[in-house]
């Protein structure tokens, strides 16, 4: 049995990954034009618990350290003397495309589990026979 715990572990840990994930790039997303605003990135780490299951986990959030674009709008409340003012380095294509990719590892994840839980379901159902 402790086969499909370990599955069930080993997909939590990434369906927990990859929700963290598709928060940071919704973030992104969402402050695509706030002045000033730096995209985050988020790393995924190798785990080893206390099972020898290797799982996986997010590191610490990172800033894009990118120069932030200048923007000329000498209407905007932030422009300075000569009417610039920084934008966002986040680009909105990269982060939707994170955002697919996100998705698609969460849902192969959320396959994995229910396939092991069913699983596990069938051979209780075979060792009550």
């Amino acid at each position: 049995m402790t086969d499909f715990s370990d599955s069930l572990s080993v997909s939590a840990s990434g369906l927990k990954a990859q929700a963290m994930r598709l928060r940071i790039l919704s973030e992104n997303i969402a402050n695509s034009d706030t002045p000033g605003y730096r995209r985050k990135t988020i790393p995924f780490e190798m785990q080893t618990d206390m099972r020898d299951r290797t799982l996986v986990q997010t590191g610490d959030v990172n800033l894009d350290r990118s120069e932030l674009p200048e923007v000329f709008d000498p209407a905007h409340p932030l422009a300075n003397a000569e009417g610039i003012y920084e934008g966002s380095n986040v680009d909105l294509i990269i982060e939707i495309a994170d955002a697919r990719e996100a998705q698609r590892s969460y849902e192969a994840n959320l396959k994995m589990f229910e396939q092991a839980r069913n699983m596990s379901s069938s051979l209780m159902d075979l060792l009550r026979r």
